[in-house]
């Protein structure tokens, strides 16, 4: 198993483009099987939650084919209404193939699916909405089995907000019969992008971004080509970054709109940037101020920022709380940050403080999820010594040749099998 090896305390300099977003492209690869015919997706991240989901794809039928960052997916027939456990229990977002596999042919059988261990994220919402679309579904020790002769369209009610759901729930609904409305739908920039996309292709979608979604079913869908939106939590985490040791770092090929929440807790701090239309420049300030942080839903503070920054809350001055509200053990990894140096102090799962400024010291560490193991490698960038993290296939889900990129702004980081 591969690990990073990282010598840290050195400052970092230079620019850093942001690649294609992982939760945008994952979710075009699973709409594409809605049509028969070949999409052309540009800018895709060449990252294993992707690689796992084309390689699921091409289990069930579909030709794939990738050269650097331009993927191309054509699944005239798709073969099989089963997905292989063993490559669903590596990535949770299978759960997005149900619709499109269920229109297709009639039948899915989905193992339980698999992804970061950050509290439970049952698939009830999905198993809900699918029976609102007039599917019937079986659960047993395995997982579930789909079916359904059509969808028909519905109203569904979010009974909370989940952004992959409305995703699943709106790609279905392109081609269920009659008109879908989903309520209390989740409004990250994703799911306009994904809508824009579907439309091109000759689906009925109004109010993707908005609390409330209309869809008319149609017969069938085309295909076209669609580039990824810039990843605007890898955006976020460079800038953090920034903030932690840069003098500075340029942030480029992203989209600041997307980041508003994080640069109102940069000004509370005290935080230097400088933001242009496709970039952001982040300075390293001597003294920060200690701020409160909650998450929330898209426009709010997003969760998949919470670890990056909570590394950076370890550098302020005075106390800071932490409130995780979308996941119950999205902060178990700051017990890794406590065996660092940082003084932290856990409330309940959801909350804990952060009392700074703190030095941090080098420990060998193991990564737990995708965005805590990424937080780790700038923890270990800004603590003296050595810092080993191990099982970093989970950052490899969700970052590019992460060590390559760092070193190119004079990070001493190193993968080792």
């Amino acid at each position: 198993m591969s690990k990073f090896i990282i010598n840290g305390g050195k400052t970092l300099k230079g620019e850093i483009s942001v690649n294609g977003a992982k939760n945008a492209a994952l979710k075009v690869i699973a709409a594409s099987l809605l049509s028969k015919e070949e999409i052309t997706i540009t800018n895709c991240p060449d990252i294993e939650e992707i690689n796992r989901l084309l390689e699921i794809c091409e289990s069930i039928g579909s030709e794939v084919t990738r050269q650097d960052d331009v993927v191309k997916i054509k699944t005239a027939e798709i073969t099989s209404s089963s997905l292989d456990p063993e490559l669903v229990k590596k990535i949770r977002t299978a759960v997005l193939l149900i619709g499109p596999i269920l229109i297709r042919t009639g039948k899915l059988i989905l193992p339980h699916p698999g992804g970061c261990a950050i509290g439970k994220r049952p698939i009830d919402i999905f198993v809900d909405g699918f029976e609102k679309f007039g599917a019937k579904v079986k659960e047993d020790q395995d997982g579930y089995t789909f079916s359904a002769d059509k969808l028909v369209g519905t109203t569904f009610i979010f009974p909370k907000i989940s952004v992959t759901a409305t995703e699943a729930l709106m790609v279905s609904a392109t081609m269920a019969t009659g008109k879908t409305v989903l309520k209390n739908a989740a409004c990250e920039p994703e799911i306009p992008a994904l809508a824009d996309y579907l439309n091109k292709c000759g689906a009925k979608i109004k109010g993707a971004g908005t609390h409330t979604i209309e869809i008319e079913g149609v017969e069938s869908l085309s295909s076209d080509t669609y580039e990824v939106m810039p990843d605007r939590i890898e955006a976020g985490s460079f800038a953090i970054l920034g903030a932690l040791c840069g003098d500075p770092i340029k942030v480029t090929n992203c989209n600041p709109e997307h980041l508003e929440a994080l640069f109102v807790m940069f000004d509370k701090m005290g935080v230097k940037y400088k933001v242009g239309d496709t970039w952001i420049e982040v300075q390293k300030n001597k003294d920060i101020k200690a701020v409160n942080v909650t998450t929330h839903e898209y426009p709010g503070f997003t969760t998949d920022l919470q670890q990056p920054f909570t590394i950076l809350l370890t550098q302020a001055l005075g106390m800071s709380m932490v409130h995780e509200t979308i996941f119950e053990a999205r902060l178990f990894y700051t017990d890794k940050l406590k065996q660092m140096g940082a003084s932290i102090v856990m409330c309940d799962p959801h909350r804990v403080i952060v009392n700074g400024p703190t030095p941090l010291y080098g420990r060998k560490l193991e990564s737990p999820d995708l965005r805590a193991g990424f937080a780790l490698v700038l923890a270990g960038l800004i603590a003296e010594g050595e810092t080993e993290i191990d099982n970093i296939y989970q950052i490899d889900r969700g970052y590019e040749h992460v060590e390559q990129r760092l070193s190119a702004l004079g990070a001493d980081i190193t993968r080792v099998d």
